[in-house]
């Protein structure tokens, strides 16, 4: 599935901020249909797997926190619901 402009700005703030070596933005709004905060148009429910540096010496919750507060904005606005994997690179 291709995504839309929220998706893509998500991809675009992540890939500026964190320099992930894999990223991966996964627009599952399509599931979530007729839930609390889905919309018609969609681009309300994000899946984000992320792995880069940044997130090395990082718990997971301080990785979590890391993506939330890049994507602020968003998580004010549009999106929803983000389920985030995030790890460090694989030796």
């Amino acid at each position: 599935m291709e995504l839309g402009h929220v998706g893509q700005t998500i991809t675009e703030k992540l890939s500026k901020a964190l320099v992930p070596q894999a990223l991966e933005v996964i627009d599952e709004s399509h599931l979530h249909a007729g839930h609390a905060g889905a919309r018609p148009e969609g681009e309300t429910h994000f899946r984000v797997k992320i792995q880069a540096e940044a997130f090395v010496g990082k718990s997971l919750v301080q990785r979590h926190r890391l993506v939330n507060e890049v994507l602020a904005e968003e998580l004010r606005g549009p999106v929803h619901a983000l389920a985030i994997s995030a790890s460090v690179p694989e030796d």
